[in-house]
């Protein structure tokens, strides 16, 4: 009868527990730095064209000090230049920080967890920032498109493997 309830049998007792489930708990968000520019405005430049937009991504994390708590922080710089001039037309700077609750994650993989998986649960609200900022600095909204944050990762890695060395000399 008690089976039938859902009591554990002794087989059940003694079968090894399951690996626990990498677990991540957004803890709050918020923007750090953003910087909003209209140079065609200061300028008077005639925008009228296809701008040409580039689009820089950093990605940092530093644990906190409650345990198991990460602070993300995902660092953007987008620029319209005119295709034609190169002239700038507006610059975004952005610091958007997410506080994160990590758990059941080894520490080797903590550094590349943080850098992507996190840094993707951020990027929709970065990217709905910046649609927002250039619409109401007079632009049409801009949409970034997806990105590939384990390339960014991996990008990061080389930069600051090709930094060590001269840091040594």
């Amino acid at each position: 009868m008690a089976e039938e309830n859902g009591a554990e049998t002794p087989a059940a007792a003694e079968a090894p527990a399951a690996p626990k489930m990498p677990k991540m708990q957004v803890l709050g968000q918020f923007i750090r730095d953003l910087s909003f520019e209209n140079i065609a405005a200061q300028k008077a430049i005639q925008a009228n064209a296809q701008p040409e937009i580039q689009v820089q991504v950093g990605v940092e994390a530093r644990k906190r000090a409650n345990e198991g708590q990460y602070d993300v922080i995902m660092k953007l710089k987008v620029e319209s230049k005119t295709k034609d001039e190169g002239q700038s037309v507006f610059l975004i700077e952005l610091d958007y920080v997410g506080v994160f609750a990590v758990e059941n994650i080894e520490e080797k993989q903590m550094h590349p967890f943080l850098h992507i998986e996190c840094a993707r649960m951020l990027f929709p609200f970065v990217r709905r920032i910046v649609s927002d900022v250039t619409r109401d600095g007079g632009f049409p909204p801009l949409n970034l498109d997806t990105m590939d944050f384990v390339q960014i990762y991996r990008n990061q890695l080389a930069m600051a493997a090709q930094a060590k060395p001269r840091a040594d000399a």
